[in-house]
């Protein structure tokens, strides 16, 4: 049995944060706090540890939408938004700020479910993207230092490339670290020795 998601409700307004309370009642979700607002939501977040932030508003100030985007940088969570108004650029700016659903006049007891749930889903699948994509960026730096150490090995050892690379990967076996690990402090070395 899986524990329920725990939230952190945002929302000034005691008529529609009791809907969204029952909403997240009625899913199984445990309701940790309600902020009126987003001033120290960082705060708030490290504070409660929330696995979901659900913000509920009139509509997103500029304000709102940095505090959000602050939190997301620093302390990375679904945010599901419900707003009575908005307009492109604030959807925009929501979605850029880290949002993971935003829901135009959609507030509804029964909506509150599948909304957190998308939120919840959106934001595993871009954060299992963007560590994917951090994981090729580190490949390719570490094949790009690797090309690098086995030109060094080639020009000092006039060794043929696959030599160069054997030696490479054997000193990374001696030394139990990764290939790309001690190409790289090979070709730093080679920098120190140039200057």
């Amino acid at each position: 049995m899986t524990k329920p998601l725990s939230v952190l409700l945002i929302d000034d307004n005691p008529t529609r944060a009791e809907i969204v309370e029952a909403g997240l009642a009625a899913a199984g979700y445990r309701l940790l706090a309600r902020l009126e607002g987003t001033q120290d939501l960082i705060g708030r977040v490290r504070e409660l540890e929330p696995d979901v932030v659900v913000v509920s508003i009139d509509s997103p100030s500029r304000d709102t939408i940095e505090d959000m985007r602050r939190t997301t940088d620093l302390m990375p969570r679904p945010i599901a938004l419900f707003v009575d108004r908005s307009d492109p650029a604030t959807i925009a700016a929501a979605m850029e700020a880290g949002v993971s659903a935003y829901v135009v006049k959609g507030l509804a007891r029964d909506r509150v479910r599948p909304v957190v749930d998308v939120a919840v889903a959106h934001f595993n699948r871009y954060h299992a993207m963007r560590e994917e994509l951090d994981r090729a960026r580190l490949s390719l730096v570490e094949r790009k230092t690797v090309e690098r150490a086995k030109g060094l090995l080639m020009e000092q050892k006039g060794l043929s490339e696959d030599a160069a690379y054997k030696l490479l990967r054997k000193l990374a076996m001696d030394q139990n670290k990764r290939i790309g690990e001690v190409a790289r402090e090979m070709v730093t070395y080679a920098k120190v020795l140039k200057s």
